[in-house]
């Protein structure tokens, strides 16, 4: 699904931790060749901030798949640069404080940072070749390209529908130089957009239904990735660590969340749907171990928050949530056990207080899992409420809960709603879809 737009479209603070030094970067940081191009001419290029966590790197992955000879590289960092960046990421949700922006040190530190590495770029490719640049910490190696003939793209798969002062617009008008060197531009809503983009095109995530997180697995496969891991019986795997205070029960009614331990996933507001559920139905909470995600500095403090927050529960509660992490250093069993929770699960929960794309959700759809998703950003675009899943107020936790109690105890319309959410991914939002997109997008890049 597709759509070009005319140009000009049009909280609570969460913030990076940028109170440390903001260094200017360091000259030796060099890309890296992730899947270097086929030699084809001119190349597409995929470009982004890490190869392992989180939608993005899942999805350029998905494309390489359907675009034959395109390459991806994934560019360097500091921990001062990716601080400034995920400030920029909650910039550009509403939820930062726009002002900080106007300290020269901190854009000093990002286009610091990428400056040696726009060499590297322009040493590689060459006169007419095509480059993704995706999201925030991608978009300084802009200029360098463009006077190098280089044709940019830029997809931003993040965003909010927000007033600008907020913080979108902060984040426009200090990356206007930038802007200024995009050929199109490519967002999941055209509300993401930055204004006066000289072409847009909105584009919505996709899921290979072929890939090993999406593949079938049978009901003793499922039990038997579960028991390995210990989140159902008695044991350990490396790779996996599970925190809970006895296993899963066989017959409890499960709810799920996977998501990266960020403040705007809301791990902590899941958590606190434990209480008032019947007292058979537990929580998993799932994500991928902070420790492997480079460019995500609050990951960790996130985590922490939620473990605190087990120990304020009663008994009872606690022993009906469970937090898995997985380690994005083996991406087979990541992908298995990812899985193995979403086909284990009675509901499919995505509490996020912004989203750009629940890259998660589809996967769950796909599988025929009964989905409640918060009524924001590109969640609104992916479940048809009360057809493919239900919409909710990610802050009326009464709401929330209300929700899942009713999807909980009527197997009817979970299984209704399911079969519905498979069918819409199928005909909507494949990878195979989704790269006939960009074929669109790259050839109409000027």
């Amino acid at each position: 699904m597709i759509e070009e737009l005319a140009a000009g479209a049009p909280g609570q603070s969460v913030r990076a931790s940028l109170d440390g030094p903001t260094e200017t970067g360091r000259p030796g940081l060099t890309p890296a060749w992730e899947v270097e191009p086929g030699g084809g001419s001119p190349s597409l290029v995929h470009v982004n901030a890490t190869a392992t966590g989180g939608g993005v790197s899942e999805l350029i992955r998905g494309l390489l798949r359907h675009q034959d000879e395109a390459g991806w590289a994934v560019v360097a960092g500091t921990p001062e640069f990716y601080a400034v960046t995920k400030y920029l990421h909650n910039l550009l949700h509403g939820r930062a404080d726009p002002r900080r922006l106007d300290d020269p040190a901190l854009m000093r530190t990002y286009r610091t940072t990428l400056a040696p590495q726009a060499k590297w770029f322009t040493e590689h490719l060459a006169r007419g070749d095509v480059v993704v640049l995706h999201d925030p910490q991608t978009l300084g190696l802009a200029p360098a390209l463009r006077a190098a003939g280089v044709r940019v793209l830029w997809h931003c798969h993040i965003g909010a529908v927000v007033a600008p002062e907020r913080g979108p617009g902060a984040v426009w008008k200090a990356f206007a130089a930038e802007l200024d060197a995009v050929d199109t531009v490519v967002t999941t809503l055209p509300e993401f957009a930055p204004p006066r983009s000289r072409r847009l095109l909105v584009v919505s995530p996709a899921v290979d239904p072929s890939a090993p997180k999406n593949r079938g697995l049978s009901p003793d496969e499922i039990g038997a990735v579960l028991a390995e891991i210990g989140l159902t019986a008695d044991g350990a795997s490396p790779g996996v660590t599970v925190t809970q205070e006895v296993p899963l029960p066989p017959d409890a009614r499960v709810v799920l969340q996977v998501s990266r331990w960020d403040p705007l996933k809301d791990m902590p507001g899941v958590v606190r749907c434990a209480v008032g559920l019947p007292p058979d139905v537990h929580l998993v909470l799932a994500g991928p171990d902070p420790a492997d995600i480079r460019d995500d500095p609050e990951g960790r403090a996130v985590l922490a928050e939620v473990q605190g927050m087990l120990t304020e529960l009663s008994d009872a509660d606690r022993a009906r949530v469970h937090l898995v992490t997985i380690s994005l250093t083996r991406p087979e069993l990541n992908a298995l056990v990812v899985n193995a929770l979403q086909r284990r699960a009675d509901v499919v929960l995505q509490k996020s207080l912004e989203e750009g794309f629940g890259l998660t959700v589809t996967e769950a759809m796909v599988k025929g899992r009964a989905v409640v998703g918060s009524a924001v950003g590109g969640l609104r675009q992916q479940i048809a409420d009360g057809r493919t899943g239900l919409l909710v107020d990610p802050t009326d936790l009464h709401g929330v809960r209300a929700a899942l109690a009713r999807l909980l105890d009527d197997p009817v319309l979970r299984h209704e709603l399911g079969t519905r959410a498979r069918q819409a991914v199928l005909e909507n939002y494949t990878m195979r879809r989704m790269a006939q997109d960009y074929r669109r997008a790259v050839s109409g890049a000027s």
